[in-house]
């Protein structure tokens, strides 16, 4: 059989055109690997707020652009200089990059690689070009570096994660993006510890992993926040033991509920939404002296966040994170095999699945809160 590795490839994408249209099936070619890049078939990918973001151009506008960041796939080929990757390999590519040899690789409380770091901008990390083209062999512009939303891309080594073989596609495409980043800030980056409370500001994806996350750390308190009443009963299945629906308080203020549902407020507060509103509020609810709160919801690119600086002069801690603080190579393969253990119990966060060409079907369901996640199976 000819060897395809050092040879295009030409397959099918979802490509946008513009900002907030329908993406459109398109045949397109992918370039062979460079040096320190694998190129990956994907196998699933899913939709995530984020990937909305970028579609509606409230952050780093290009088009014409391939989105999808959360995704399963094996290793079709590598480049020069790839170690520890081969054909077949079960991967699963991630946003961060984690090199291990840089200061921040080598630091036990940065997970923001600088040898290769993130950026918003599109383009390879190493030299800014993209690896995809159109069929007049116009360039597409990539997102994260990852553009998952095709059935083959190109990806930074550095960006790619072995998996056990074993574990579920549709979970390990969870863990790269929105099941990471929940179940990592309880468990990596607050480091909730037992007997504590939580806090979780919105419950969709990334908070409802959060509940899991907090749960597995032994929190005994885990309060939800949602306008969407449905919530209440969703929650419950991913841990939480208390809803709070800031459309029916008689308080005059959320934090003011949580303070008196606690006794002074929760010890960890995360924030999943990417409101500044949203994010005072979570800082509020917090406990005087030691409360954290950990935001994780992205919001434009134009947001100030205020909070009252003497509550922070009283020992409450705001702290920023990209992917719930978790290391990607190291920590990813932690968390699949506690999926596989049923130690986190994931599943519950796909609640619809569609091939390739109905993935506008997955943008509708997610605009319109009618989903979780929504697998998109390349073959389907």
């Amino acid at each position: 059989m000819e060897d395809q590795s050092s040879k295009p490839i030409r397959c099918k994408a979802a490509v946008c055109r513009a900002a907030g249209e329908p993406l459109a099936i398109e045949e397109i070619v992918v370039d062979p690997p460079r040096a320190y890049e694998i190129r990956i078939k994907i196998v699933c990918t899913t939709l995530c707020h984020t990937d909305i973001t970028f579609w509606q151009a409230k952050v780093a506008p290009a088009f014409p652009r391939i989105l999808g960041h959360e995704a399963y796939g094996v290793v079709e080929s590598v480049g020069e200089h790839v170690e520890g990757f081969a054909a077949g390999d079960a991967v699963v590519p991630t946003l961060l990059s984690q090199c291990d040899h840089c200061p921040s690789c080598a630091s036990e409380h940065n997970n923001l690689c600088s040898s290769v770091p993130i950026t918003l901008a599109p383009g390879m990390r190493r030299d800014g070009t993209t690896r995809f083209r159109d069929a007049q062999g116009n360039p597409l512009h990539n997102l994260l570096a990852v553009s998952s939303f095709s059935e083959y891309t190109v990806v930074d080594v550095t960006q790619v994660v072995k998996v056990d073989p074993a574990i579920p596609p549709k979970i390990a495409c969870l863990l790269g993006c929105g099941a990471g980043t929940g179940v990592g800030a309880a468990w990596r980056l607050a480091k909730v510890e037992p007997g504590s409370s939580v806090a979780i500001f919105g419950l969709g994806s990334v908070g409802l992993a959060v509940a899991q996350g907090a749960k597995m750390c032994g929190a005994s308190k885990i309060i939800g926040v949602d306008l969407n009443p449905e919530k209440e009963k969703v929650g419950e299945a991913f841990g939480v033991t208390d809803f709070v629906n800031p459309t029916q308080i008689d308080k005059s203020s959320v934090s003011e509920v949580i303070s008196e549902m606690t006794g002074g407020g929760v010890d960890y507060s995360f924030e999943c939404v990417g409101l500044p509103s949203v994010m005072t509020d979570a800082f509020r609810s917090t406990r005087t002296g030691n409360g954290k709160t950990i935001i994780l919801g992205l919001g434009n690119q134009t947001d100030l966040l205020c909070v009252p600086a003497l509550e922070l002069l009283f020992g409450k801690c705001l702290i920023g994170s990209a992917l719930g603080g978790i290391k990607p190579k190291t920590d990813i393969p932690i968390l699949a095999e506690k999926c596989m253990s049923r130690e986190l119990e994931l599943d519950g966060l796909v609640t619809h699945e569609v091939g390739l060409r109905e993935i506008n079907t997955a943008f509708d369901l997610l605009l319109q809160g009618k989903s979780l996640r929504c697998i998109i199976w390349m073959d389907k």
